[in-house]
């Protein structure tokens, strides 16, 4: 996976992440739930990625 793909990965990540947090309403422990959720699963991704998690 290229770095580019990786860094467009992140920049649609981000701003979908910033947008749900802007425009839907939710309580904030859920909100916390998700944002910690979307966070661990994109490290995992990464660390997949450049081979360092095999699952």
């Amino acid at each position: 996976m290229s770095l580019i793909s990786i860094l467009l990965a992140f920049i649609v990540i981000g701003a979908v992440l910033w947008l749900i947090n802007t425009y839907v309403p939710m309580d904030i422990t859920i909100k916390n739930i998700f944002n910690s959720l979307i966070i661990i699963v994109t490290i995992i991704w990464i660390l997949n990625a450049f081979g360092l998690f095999s699952s």
